[in-house]
């Protein structure tokens, strides 16, 4: 039997023994075709096949590559300096998906370095859309700046805040919030029982997440729309935040349907009750998308007072 520690998850999380038998298995890596740089794929494909790595095609996401031998050094090849891949998970595609930006629109991507979701926003939409790029740390915003550079995306203007704090404006059409998490969707070990990714146990977390969503709220317009995702499995990160906006700002949770095996939102977890609406949440689990594990909940903001 594989020992992890998420034991007082096994209630919620299906099929649990295959659930923590995944976690002995490495994350698998995925690269995406940044296709504002590269409109034939095959240059890729055969570029990365002379190196020795091999593709396999994410049929339910277009432009997503597994690539094996697992750990090779994706981020040293041509390709990559060339701006024509991006290494990422799939699941982390998912919010952008749910997010459905389009040209000509306003984002905000509130907690968005390295890049990953901010450069498939703008490759979503063929880089004609204005996406403002906040983080509060510098450094980290610098690796964002190098990476829309190599990937040759213009429409971005990056700015830095602590996100609960970002000015409030004109309203944007539409704002991205992929929290700061406990990780624990990335969490794996080995055979001989070695962590390689480990889980973050600050107990601040849901209280910074809680401020993020409601700020981001606020700052969409009425009919807009807010995709709060994070890669953990904790409640009290997914669900208990969720339902802290549900009492709080008017807003309805809209059911998505997305490419990968997904689970409703929890109704309950350790004897609180949910909204209702939680359910219209989704969950992701590592065992059925082969991938981190992830939660997303897809908000539209009504009309009436905050």
């Amino acid at each position: 039997m594989v020992t992890t520690p998420f034991e007082a998850y096994r209630s919620f999380i299906p099929d649990f023994e295959a659930f923590s038998q995944s976690l002995l298995e490495p994350l698998p890596m995925y690269i995406r075709i940044n296709r504002l740089k590269c409109l034939r794929e095959e240059r890729v494909i055969n570029g990365l096949a002379q190196k020795g790595v091999h593709l396999r095609s994410v049929t339910e996401i277009p432009d997503f590559y597994e690539i094996s031998p697992w750990g090779f050094p994706i981020g040293t090849t041509e390709e990559y300096y060339l701006g024509y891949i991006y290494p990422q998970t799939i699941n982390s595609a998912l919010p952008v998906l749910a997010l459905n930006p389009q040209p000509g629109e306003t984002i905000l991507d509130l907690c968005a370095a390295p890049g990953s979701k901010t450069s498939y926003i703008a490759q979503r939409t063929e880089d004609r859309t204005l996406i403002v790029a906040n983080d509060k740390r510098i450094d980290r915003l610098t690796a964002l700046v190098s990476n829309l550079k190599r990937l040759g995306i213009t429409g971005v203007v990056t700015t830095q805040y602590r996100g609960e704090m970002f000015p409030m404006g004109p309203p944007f059409d539409k704002v991205l919030v992929d929290a700061p998490c406990s990780g624990e969707g990335r969490y794996r070990i080995t055979k001989e029982g070695e962590v390689l990714y480990r889980k973050e146990t600050r107990t601040d977390l849901p209280a910074i997440q809680k401020g993020l969503l409601l700020r981001a709220f606020d700052l969409v317009k009425t009919g807009g729309i807010v995709v709060y995702s994070t890669c953990t499995f904790n409640p009290l990160e997914n669900e208990a935040v969720v339902d802290y906006l549900l009492n709080r700002r008017p807003a309805e949770i809209l059911k998505m349907d997305y490419p990968l095996p997904s689970h409703p939102g929890l109704k309950e977890f350790n004897g609180r009750v949910f909204d209702s609406r939680i359910s219209h949440c989704a969950r992701f689990y590592p065992h059925e998308t082969h991938s981190v594990g992830f939660f997303i909940a897809t908000i539209r903001r009504l009309s009436g007072s905050g």
